[in-house]
Formats: structure tokens, C-alpha cells, sequence
């Protein structure tokens, strides 16, 4: 292989190639050779299988240059998909430059700006919301409560699973994800701080129970397995030399504890930021996710727990699935009975996120294209969307088990507390997922069976809980929080099984 040469003409250790891609606009260069997943994870390619080519999440098409045709893409792709020249890019490298089709590579990630009442600090801090997917942090002036700046990034743990069970399982194998994660989040700081460090006294940080234990190095093996219960669920403190940022020595870092099994620090900061640790009546937080977290209660007591939703609110395990980014299939409605979309960036679609897919699948059962017990009613079992997208009858199977899932945890949490829906004071749907579904569409499919006007969109409840916990005095005082195990409810399966069906459209009512 020829060595490339410096402007100066001087030789270079490795050649690099140059990856360009679309449709948004984006050149990278990696080292000639170099596995295409050890990239483009940093620009939102999902790796939801770590690069095990089980499942095609991290396909790409290639738009000029060549990328073989590997084993492995053979067993996964069509013929017709390999002939248009998509590609696992978990088993590609980069022998020459390359134009691909990366329709994930541009993502929002939610924040949170509202300015919060300070309590008499002084300095600067941080608060930081390590999403599964998403970090967001903030960089707050804690004695006016306003935000200075704001760093997003997706997660690089991601190269090695898209969901939780993945990444436990990539440590059991003896991947590092506490380094990796923890650069990635010096690196923020350091963009946040610029120059202003040494003001820096305090840094929060919120998370699922995953990534609490990733972060602080604490043994995930506990979580891996039947009854996923870790003795380490308390909030874990740092110093800045334990972590290598470059913050004052005595800047104090804590990540903050958990809930339980699979209830982290994010709903614990949820409770505090939707107002339920003070409320008179009753409160609801549902956060939409692979691992759906429901907590439910007010100022004497909330419940919390957690249910295995599944990636499909992520349109993780939806064959034409994606991110919600650009390309993505965001909305849709019917017009005249026909679907009509929405899709993110104004281009033309290139698969469906978990929106879209609610929409979609509420605008089937509207028209009778889909049926309540989740029939595709087309002899072809497939549900055209738009412009080729379209879903499967795996895809409906899928949706249903993630709703069932969140349906049935909600209604066994109000019988634990004797209460009903309609006696809730407010229903708060948190992240992105609860950020971008609409309402009507939710409840269309049943994932929620409460009266609409209850319902909120609510955002990111993690980050601006965490920057609450970050501005107070002192820790607040909490109701009793108890953590309930909706597995080990004897009428779990029952009533999962009754909420896998979709409601009956109001028209054949």
C-alpha cells in the first residue's frame, strides 16, 4: 500500500479515506482499512446487535465508490437491497473513498433552556443528562439559574448495542464503556467550560441504572440477569482527578442514585422536575423508551417501575425502522383516507421512526386497514406508508408488545394505588418520544387509556431535574419512593396479554 505524503511531502504513518455523507452534508476521514462501525457511530449510525450482523440496524447504501458484498450481508439483505447497494456497515471497511446514504447520521437531541429559581449558590456547574442514546449537559449559572451553553452528543457507547441489554453485555465480554464515556464527557465539559474551568464547583449527573453503573465502573453482571437487582443503586461521588477533567480538585461530582432494578437517576430527576414530589393529587410520569419507566403518585407517596417495552418506540425492531432523523417518517395523517407524511429534513423518507409508526398505525385502524386484534386485513400482510416505506405484520407484533407492556404497567400501578386514569391530576410523557408522538395517535393504539386532555408532552424531564438537584441547597426533601416489581405482580401476564389488542376505532364502536 502507498503512503500518503503530507502537504510538506513528508510521509505519513496511514493513508486516510475520505467518507462522505448524505443527505445532510458530512465528510469524515478514516484510516485506509478501518471497520466502517468504528466511525460512524460518533454520526448516529445505529449498532443495535453491536456489530454481530444479526439484525441490518446499521445498513447504509452506497451512493459512489464500492463496498463489497460480505457473507454476512448476503444472509441479512435481499437481492434486491444488495443490488441497490446497501450494506451492514458493522462488516464494511473503508479500502477507498466513499459516498454513502446515512440516514441517521443528523439527530436532535432534547435540552431543556427554561431558567429555574436559584437557591444562594455562587460559581458555575454542570448538569447532565447520559441517555442510552443522548447526552445532553448544560453548563448553569447557579446563582441566576440561567443556562450559559449547551453540548448535545449521541452516545459513542452505542458502537457496541443500541439498548442496555446490549451494552451489559458487551462489559460481560470485556468491552471498556466507563472510559469511553467518560472522555466523551470530559470532552463536553471542556466545550462547555472554555476558559472558565476553574469556576466549575459542582457537576449532577442523571441516568438509567445502566448507565449509573457504566459510568461509576460498578459490576453490571447483577443487572444481566433474573431479578436484575444491583446492591449498588446509591448515588456514586467523583472528584475530577478520578476521571481525568480538567476541573478544580475539590469540584464535586456525583452521579444521583438510583430507583431500582431498571429505574434510574433520569425518573428520580423526572419526579422532581414534573412537580410530583410536591403535588396534592395525583401525578403520572411515563418515560417511552427500550426500557419504559412509569412513576406515578404525589407529595406522600409515589410508586415507580419499570417494563421491557422493547426498541419499537425507537423503531429499533421495525424492519424499515429509524431514528428519528433526517429521513425519518415523523408524522402521519390520513387525508381523504389515504396516509399522507411528514418526514424529517424535507427529504424523501428513507424508513419510519417510533412517531411516525404510532401514527401510521393508528391511521390503519381508522380506515380498517389494520384491525384491533393487529391483523394487517391486505392478503400481502403489508401496510404501504409512503413512497416504498412500509410496514410488515412483524411490525404491528412489535408495536403491540411495547404498548402492551406500558399499557399494562400504568393500569397495575393505579390499582397498587387505588386510583383510576381519569382521577389523575396530569399524565407527563417524558424524552423525545413523548416530545414528538401525538397525543390522539397514543391513545388511538391504546398505549395510554386516560382522558387526552391529561396528557402533556413534558420534554426532557431527566436534564431539567437534574439541573433542579444541581441549583438546590441542599438535597430535597422526597416522598417515600418505592420501587414496584411489575413482573412479580400476579396479574401481569393477564392483563399484558388483554392490552396487546388495539382499541376499537370510535367508528365501529
Amino acid at each position: 500500500m502507498r503512503d500518503a505524503r503530507a502537504d510538506d511531502g513528508s510521509e505519513m504513518s496511514e493513508e486516510k479515506v475520505r467518507i462522505r455523507l448524505e443527505p445532510v452534508g458530512a465528510d469524515v476521514e478514516v484510516p485506509r482499512g478501518a471497520m466502517l462501525s468504528s466511525v460512524l457511530s460518533t454520526y448516529g449510525i445505529e449498532f443495535p446487535c453491536a456489530g454481530s450482523a444479526a439484525c441490518g440496524g446499521c445498513r447504509v447504501r452506497v451512493l459512489a465508490g464500492s463496498l463489497p458484498v460480505t457473507m454476512q450481508d448476503v444472509l441479512v439483505l435481499s437481492a434486491g437491497e444488495l443490488a441497490e447497494g446497501w450494506r451492514l456497515a458493522c462488516q464494511a471497511r473503508a479500502e477507498m473513498p466513499l459516498v454513502l446514504a446515512c440516514g441517521q447520521w443528523h439527530m436532535d437531541v432534547l435540552a431543556d433552556s427554561a431558567t429555574l429559581r436559584p437557591a444562594g449558590k455562587t460559581g458555575l456547574g454542570i448538569a447532565i443528562d447520559l441517555g442510552t442514546t443522548t447526552i445532553a449537559a448544560q453548563m448553569i449559572d447557579l446563582a441566576a439559574g440561567s443556562v450559559l451553553a449547551v453540548e448535545t452528543l449521541l452516545n459513542p457507547q452505542a458502537a457496541l448495542g443500541s439498548d442496555v441489554m446490549s451494552r451489559i453485555k458487551a462489559v460481560l465480554s470485556g468491552e471498556d464503556l466507563t472510559a469511553v464515556v467518560r472522555s466523551a464527557l470530559g470532552q463536553m465539559i471542556a466545550q462547555l467550560a472554555a476558559g472558565r474551568e476553574e469556576e466549575i464547583a459542582e457537576v449532577v449527573l442523571v441516568g438509567n441504572t445502566v448507565m449509573h453503573h457504566l459510568f461509576a465502573g460498578l459490576d453490571v453482571e447483577p443487572l444481566s440477569h433474573v431479578p436484575f437487582q444491583s446492591p449498588n443503586l446509591g448515588a456514586q461521588h467523583f472528584r475530577p482527578r478520578d476521571l481525568g477533567w480538567g476541573l478544580p480538585g475539590d469540584c464535586d461530582i456525583r452521579f444521583e442514585r438510583c430507583l431500582g432494578s431498571f429505574v434510574g437517576s433520569d425518573i428520580l430527576a423526572g419526579v422532581v422536575a414534573t412537580g410530583m414530589v410536591h403535588a396534592e393529587g395525583m401525578q403520572a410520569l411515563v418515560d417511552l423508551g427500550t426500557n419504559g419507566e412509569i412513576a406515578m403518585g404525589n407529595r406522600k407517596r409515589i410508586v415507580c417501575a419499570s417494563t421491557a417495552a422493547g426498541p419499537a418506540f425507537e423503531a429499533g425492531s421495525i424492519r424499515m425502522g429509524m431514528r428519528a432523523a433526517t429521513g425519518a417518517i415523523a408524522h402521519v395523517s390520513l387525508d381523504g383516507g389515504k396516509m399522507r407524511c411528514t418526514v424529517i429534513g424535507g427529504v424523501a423518507p428513507l424508513g419510519i421512526c417510533g412517531s411516525g409508526l404510532v401514527d401510521a398505525v393508528a391511521s390503519g385502524l381508522e380506515t380498517g386497514e389494520i384491525l384491533p386484534s393487529g391483523r394487517i386485513v391486505n392478503p400481502s400482510r403489508v401496510l404501504p406508508v409512503q413512497d416504498g416505506i412500509v410496514l410488515f405484520q412483524s411490525d404491528i407484533r412489535q408495536l403491540q408488545l411495547a404498548k402492551g407492556a406500558i399499557a399494562s404497567g400504568f393500569k397495575l400501578m393505579l390499582q397498587q394505588l387505588g386510583t383510576s386514569a381519569g382521577r389523575l391530576g396530569r399524565i407527563d410523557i417524558a424524552g423525545a418520544f413523548g416530545n414528538y408522538v401525538r397525543i390522539e395517535s397514543a391513545i388511538g393504539i391504546g398505549l395510554l387509556e386516560a382522558p387526552e386532555r391529561l396528557i402533556h408532552a413534558a420534554g426532557n424531564t431527566a436534564l431539567r431535574g437534574a439541573k433542579i438537584l444541581l441549583l438546590a441547597a441542599e438535597e430535597p426533601a422526597l416522598p417515600v419512593i418505592e420501587h414496584f416489581s411489575l413482573a412479580a405482580e400476579p396479574g401481569f401476564q393477564d392483563e399484558f396479554a388483554e392490552c396487546m389488542a388495539f382499541p376499537v376505532p370510535a367508528r365501529e364502536s
